[in-house]
């Protein structure tokens, strides 16, 4: 038996009392109740291609050969515009980077994949399915989820209960399950399974004897960790990471680098917007560059680093 597993086995009781079915669901997540029949089938989707456990392989038969394809989006604010008839594709099972100077619209772009806000124009697939005027907790539950620059967690709840939150469409989340005695009982059950997968989510991210630190105390760093876990823990296929590198020091960030390349050789899609240009070129099969909200070039890091627009434009005419 695991530590995780011994954990979860022996502390089940005592966790549940205080992450127990009767909390509320933060605010911005749909309840059980009102998530859609739809929602709840692609969720179960995404289950059986994966085993309930992170760090498993995702099978890739369950994707697209490209399962993220964004044809021309544009958004404008005011007179500004952020995103520019901008169009690419994301291969499955790779570590695609996303990469511009300041302002060139990049994390806008994952803005409006994401459904956080909604384009001008143009369209957004995943796996060959139009995403395009989804909500944010939709596009997750479709198997596509995101980090942000500046890392967003619940500070007031502990490590554990932030990664036991985040799975979508939990039973708990509905008040009649949670007090019905019979539908209760299914409830802990679940949670139990919730307590042991957020174990294991936080033992694969080396932070579970941070597991009852309120999550407001934790470093820049951890709290990156934290959020790369709880967009695990909601089961997906993709991740977009926005910088998941800043304000990381190195050795947090070789830690992170590994997570992320074994996730990677497991079958999960990463596209990632990082500034720090070595570590893409190091990392990245694929580099896309986007420079005054237009795909500017999208080829192999190698190519990049030749394309003489990409230098002028970003790298400020040498390399």
């Amino acid at each position: 038996m695991s530590d995780s597993e011994t954990r979860a086995e022996t502390g089940t009781d005592a966790e549940l009392d205080r992450t127990s079915g009767t909390h509320s669901a933060p605010e911005g997540r749909t309840s059980a109740s009102e998530a859609t029949e739809d929602g709840r089938h692609d969720e179960e989707q995404r289950k059986e291609r994966r085993e309930a456990k992170p760090g498993t392989a995702s099978d890739p038969t369950g994707l697209t050969e490209t399962p993220l394809r964004v044809e021309n989006l544009r958004k404008n604010f005011g007179g500004i515009t952020a995103v520019d008839d901008a169009s690419f594709d994301v291969d499955a099972g790779s570590l695609t980077g996303l990469i511009g100077p300041n302002g060139a619209g990049k994390s806008t772009t994952f803005n409006l994949i994401t459904g956080t806000i909604a384009p001008d124009s143009g369209t957004v697939y995943f796996n060959d399915e139009d995403i395009t005027e989804l909500a944010p907790h939709e596009v997750a539950r479709k198997g596509l989820a995101r980090t942000f620059q500046i890392a967003r967690q619940l500070a007031d709840m502990t490590v554990l209960e932030n990664v036991m939150l985040a799975p979508q469409g939990q039973s708990g989340e509905s008040l009649w399950r949670s007090v019905v005695p019979f539908a209760r009982r299914s409830v802990r059950r679940e949670e139990g399974d919730l307590l042991t997968r957020a174990w294991e989510t936080l033992d694969f991210f080396d932070i579970s004897h941070l597991a009852h630190e309120d999550a407001g105390t934790l470093s820049g760093g951890q709290r990156k960790l934290l959020e790369f876990a709880r967009a695990l823990s909601t089961d997906p296929d993709m991740l977009l990471l926005d910088e998941p590198f800043a304000g990381v020091n190195p050795t947090l960030e070789k830690r992170l680098l590994g997570r992320i390349h074994e996730l990677r050789e497991q079958g999960y899609t990463f596209l990632i917007v990082e500034h720090d240009m070595d570590l893409i070129m190091d990392n990245c099969e694929r580099v896309i560059v986007m420079h005054q909200g237009r795909v500017l070039a999208d080829d192999s890091p190698e190519a990049i680093l030749e394309n003489e627009q990409v230098i002028e434009a970003y790298l400020g005419g040498t390399v």
